[in-house]
């Protein structure tokens, strides 16, 4: 694992920045607007990146107390507060994108030591240490920055980040269907390889561009013949 807790902590607060930057000011127009995401309006974007920072909180609610708290009641609970928080007016939505990003962050600066090697349960089910709520964050923000279609891209993000996020999900994906892919980043050398479908298919490009490709993000990667990148199954 090519990152620290130390680096998520500060991928993370990085991440909560530019997000709540990018949206500032912003009126019920620009707040309306489509994202990256498909069906979704900026506002649902927004409703669900406060909503999984209040989510978050649940882990870290439970890594205080050791009172099990699970990030959602259910994944139509999830579902449904998002799209109750897509109908809020531009600075009510404004408001609890910001407060629950501080609840988030004044919860996380409380743990001790040992309640950060507490276990936790994810929204997907993973038992992991309560340090990784800071890299889901991180991971959140960052993504999320970028899918506003707001003018951040991934070259905005952390070079170190960029790799994270590539070895994550690379991780993920090479546990589950799909074509067999080989990476290389041409700017720092990096590779990986997903194992899957058929021969590999090569393809390079500037980190970036292969962190959004496996992200499954807009992304300019090509084979190394010239033609269009492999489609990935969806990543999360």
């Amino acid at each position: 694992m090519r990152r620290t807790f130390e680096d998520a902590r500060s991928w993370s607060a990085a991440g909560t920045e530019l997000f709540l930057g990018t949206v500032a000011g912003w009126d019920e127009e620009r707040y309306l607007a489509p994202c990256g995401l498909p069906g979704w309006t900026r506002k649902h974007l927004v409703a669900h990146v406060a909503a999984n920072a209040d989510a978050l909180g649940n882990l870290v609610r439970w890594a205080a107390t050791g009172e099990r708290t699970p990030m959602y009641a259910s994944k139509e609970q999830r579902d449904a507060d998002i799209e109750a928080g897509a109908t809020r007016p531009a600075g009510e939505l404004s408001a609890w994108l910001r407060e629950s990003a501080a609840r988030l962050a004044a919860g996380a600066a409380a743990l001790n030591a040992q309640q950060w090697n507490a276990d936790v349960v994810t929204a997907q089910g993973r038992t992991v240490p309560a340090t990784e709520i800071v890299w889901l964050r991180a991971r959140e923000v960052c993504v999320h920055a970028v899918d506003l279609a707001a003018g951040v891209s991934f070259a905005d993000l952390p070079t170190g980040f960029l790799t994270a996020l590539a070895d994550d999900v690379a991780g993920k994906r090479g546990a589950a269907p799909g074509p067999a892919v080989v990476l290389t980043a041409t700017d720092t050398g990096d590779r990986w390889e997903l194992p899957g479908d058929g021969a590999p298919n090569a393809a390079s490009g500037p980190l970036a561009e292969v962190a959004a490709y496996l992200a499954g993000r807009p992304h300019h990667l090509t084979a190394t013949d010239g033609s269009p990148a492999p489609t990935l199954p969806a990543w999360l």
